[in-house]
């Protein structure tokens, strides 16, 4: 309650939502979950027109090129082959963590604004509680904000952690996510 949030929902399916009082006031998923951050195999926010362009210059039809969109697009669906590919010096890997990183903290920065301000910023899901590397390069650059990260304090994972630097003005936390609860709850 009273809270101004921005949850980082990140893994091979991920999103941003914005809350504000315990209610989401935006979040980064359109009608489908092609939108938002570039995912595991789906290429995120692009411009409509791409659709157009791909279909005229592969000859593809619009189900094609939505399946495409979704299926052959994205950064990796298992995150730690491209951390890995980075590492040992893979250009492609390194530039396709940049663009994510990139794309997060854009949705970071525009859903304070929109809030007014930040209290907490939440990471959770399979990259977001399991990828200190991620994570600090995610934060990297958005300490006007208030926003830091402890080195010490982000070498967690899996576990419930502020990772932020102490005192800082906003709070970053890693928070496990149990997906199967809360679809349990949700269908009970």
């Amino acid at each position: 309650k009273d809270i101004k949030l921005v949850n980082c929902h990140l893994g091979n399916g991920s999103s941003l939502s914005a809350v504000k009082d315990g209610k989401c006031q935006d979040t980064s998923m359109g009608l489908t979950p092609l939108a938002g951050v570039p995912m595991g195999t789906r290429s995120g926010d692009i411009d409509p027109a791409v659709v157009q362009f791909v279909m005229n210059k592969y000859g593809m039809s619009a189900d094609e090129c939505l399946n495409m969109l979704n299926k052959k697009s994205g950064v990796s669906s298992d995150f730690r082959d491209i951390e890995n590919g980075a590492e040992e010096g893979n250009e492609n890997c390194a530039l396709a963590l940049d663009k994510f990183a990139y794309e997060v903290r854009k949705y970071i920065g525009s859903y304070a604004a929109a809030l007014g301000g930040l209290d907490c910023l939440v990471f959770t899901a399979g990259v977001g509680e399991n990828s200190a590397e991620t994570r600090a390069h995610i934060l990297q650059g958005l300490e006007f904000m208030g926003i830091t990260c402890d080195p010490e304090k982000n070498r967690c994972r899996g576990k419930e952690q502020i990772i932020s630097r102490d005192g800082a003005p906003v709070t970053v936390m890693v928070v496990p996510t149990n997906e199967e609860l809360m679809i349990a709850q949700d269908t009970m």
